[in-house]
């Protein structure tokens, strides 16, 4: 694989990355096997979060006899410094690293969050503390809203950009991308199958990789899983006619707006499993 520059953060990472929300499912032995196997096959970017169970803890584990060669990144859901502080100090232990390459505030999705999380006492003031005391070396965020993350990003604090990207979500093409290159910053894709909507792995990273500037990081759980991927990109070509006549369908055919299963709606207060009702649409038309 590739190597590119994540913007301005100046880390050089693999092209491919890896996100950590299905490991969690696994036990430690599984989750280490799965992780070490992509780092073998080249993947050096590892992303996670506090809020994803024992991720970090797995990442951590898998990563720790390698940590030089490696990127590592989390987020934290707090808003305030206090939390934000207190989360940085669990993902440093349980990362088992001095220092974190990445640190993001997770999912500013509403431009009050944004203000609360820059205001005096937020989570940002947190993490400017954090960076001159070398716990953490580039501050970014992540967002499922296009609007608020170009807003986020043209405060000019942050460093990286992560948003769900894919075939079916291509709104971040148009203006995020053009703000975020702008002002140098790295992009990450999350979701390229869309939180597992998306069966056609070729179709995906092969719609990916006309954007080299951005950095997907798929979920997986099962070393074949990173194989396959890993080998599009080894075996890389553009998307055929016949290819992007098959995407066409599959847009027609899902729509723009549908559960990307990140299962940020819950708990609900009324005991629904929100994910899996909204799911039921497309489960009886595909």
């Amino acid at each position: 694989m590739k190597s590119i520059r994540l913007g301005r953060t100046g880390l050089i990472v693999s092209e491919l990355g890896f996100g950590g929300i299905p490991i969690v499912s696994l036990s430690m032995e599984q989750a280490v096997s799965v992780v070490r196997h992509c780092f073998d096959l080249g993947v050096t970017f590892f992303d996670t979060a506090t809020m994803y169970g024992d991720s970090e803890s797995k990442i951590g584990t898998a990563l720790e006899s390698v940590r030089e060669r490696v990127v590592l990144a989390t987020k934290t859901m707090k808003r305030d410094a206090e939390g934000a502080a207190k989360h940085l100090e669990q993902s440093l232990r349980s990362l088992r690293t001095a220092a974190i390459d990445l640190y993001q505030i997770h999912q500013i999705a509403k431009p009050e969050t944004l203000e609360q999380v820059l205001a005096p006492g937020g989570a940002y003031e947190a993490l400017r503390k954090a960076r001159s005391e070398g716990k953490i070396r580039s501050v970014g965020f992540s967002s499922h809203n296009v609007q608020t993350a170009v807003q986020a990003c043209n405060t000019g604090l942050f460093e990286t950009v992560q948003v769900p990207f894919n075939f079916i979500e291509q709104d971040p093409a148009k203006e995020l991308f053009r703000v975020a290159r702008e002002r140098d910053m790295g992009v990450i894709g999350m979701k390229p199958l869309a939180g597992g909507v998306l069966g056609r792995a070729d179709l995906c990273f092969r719609f990916l990789q006309q954007y080299e500037a951005v950095l997907p990081i798929p979920g997986v759980k099962a070393r074949e899983e990173m194989d396959e991927i890993v080998g599009l990109y080894r075996d890389r070509r553009p998307l055929s006619e016949a290819e992007r006549r098959e995407i066409e369908r599959i847009r027609s055919e899902l729509g723009t707006r549908f559960c990307r299963r990140c299962e940020y709606c819950l708990p609900c207060e009324q005991g629904v499993q929100v994910p899996i009702v909204l799911g039921f649409r497309g489960f009886a038309s595909r």
